[in-house]
């Protein structure tokens, strides 16, 4: 690299240049319309006198000296004013602003056993569903910068909502959600497939799913130990949930009689999964064990992360414009006194 080119870089480095620098054009626009447009005088003599040749030598010397004083001020002004419509502009400190860390993807067990009354939410027995929800909802407004999509799955899995900045829509889409509105199977396989197939299209990175059940996989068409293994091919880490109590319900009286599906939750499936993708196995047989687990991934899947340092741009434009005013003033002000 040559001097001149590495002079070039360390002032670039330092100063950001111009925002407009085709103001620059203007520059010459006034000697363009006087070269054009001259004006127009009289150059033949109004009174005869003697020795008028010497008189007029001693008035077009003091004219001039004047008029080239306010000429050399209004050329400056002008100039002055070209430079503060360009905008010149000043590189800042560098800064490193946070960038979103996670491209996160939830998947909720919507099948017909997130039905039982086996939860209490504020001292009030809620099925596992609205436990579910209502936890999810605290995560969610943990998770400022992240991108997060959501999918549900039943007999088969559907994605709710994309993966979005948007965590009030994730929010709203979560509170619409119902027991047995996919079915009420449980196809564990198709909702890790669909996570992927999503996880996938967006940059290489932090991919992450969290996979929320309370069953065995019983329907859909792709293995959850072969989807697992396609999650980790693509660099998509999930983290599995087994949610549920010991599948005792309520009944009208307020006794607690025996439920469905008390141990129908394949931990050790579960457990297999999130093993081959590097994730992590969570068992939560209550609200505060749910709690405490996404309390846990909050730890262990980080918010955000420093982005790229950037450097500001500082406007430079107001002292020039104000000097261009000044010069402006001054020439006017040169010129009155002058007649």
């Amino acid at each position: 690299m040559s001097l001149a080119a590495q002079w070039l870089q360390e002032f670039r480095q330092v100063f950001g240049g111009f925002a407009w620098p085709w103001m620059w054009l203007a520059l010459p626009l006034p000697w363009l319309v006087a070269w054009l447009a001259p004006a127009a005088r009289s150059q033949s003599p109004a009174l005869r006198v003697p020795y008028g040749e010497r008189l007029d030598g001693i008035a077009t010397t003091g004219a001039s000296v004047r008029r080239l004083r306010v000429n050399w001020l209004a050329a400056l002004a002008w100039v002055l004013l070209c430079l503060a419509a360009a905008r010149p502009q000043q590189l800042g400190a560098a800064i490193t602003p946070p960038q979103a860390g996670r491209d996160l993807m939830l998947a909720v067990d919507l099948s017909g056993s997130m039905r039982e009354p086996d939860m209490e939410l504020g001292g009030r027995p809620v099925d596992r569903l609205t436990a579910a929800k209502a936890v999810l909802a605290d995560f969610l407004d943990r998770r400022i910068g992240d991108r997060v999509g959501l999918l549900v799955f039943g007999n088969r899995a559907y994605t709710v909502a994309p993966l979005t900045l948007d965590r009030d829509s994730v929010r709203d889409q979560l509170r619409d959600m119902v027991s047995g509105l996919a079915g009420r199977e449980t196809a564990i396989g198709d909702a890790i497939g669909l996570a992927v197939k999503r996880l996938s299209q967006q940059p290489a990175g932090q991919r992450v799913l969290i996979l929320l059940t309370d069953g065995v996989n019983t329907a859909g068409a792709l293995d959850p130990q072969k989807a697992a293994e396609l999650a980790r091919n693509q660099g998509v880490r999930i983290h599995t949930i087994a949610f549920g109590g010991d599948g005792a319900g309520l009944s009208v009286f307020g006794m607690r009689l025996p439920g469905q599906g008390a141990d129908d939750i394949d931990e050790e499936g579960l457990r297999a999964i999130a093993d081959t993708t590097g994730g992590r196995f969570f068992r939560a047989r209550d609200t505060e064990e749910l709690v405490g687990i996404y309390s846990e991934l909050d730890r262990i899947e980080p918010i955000s992360r420093p982005g790229r340092a950037v450097q500001p741009r500082i406007e430079r434009y107001p002292l020039p414009l104000a000097l261009a005013l000044g010069c402006g003033l001054l020439a006017l002000a040169w010129r009155g006194l002058r007649r």
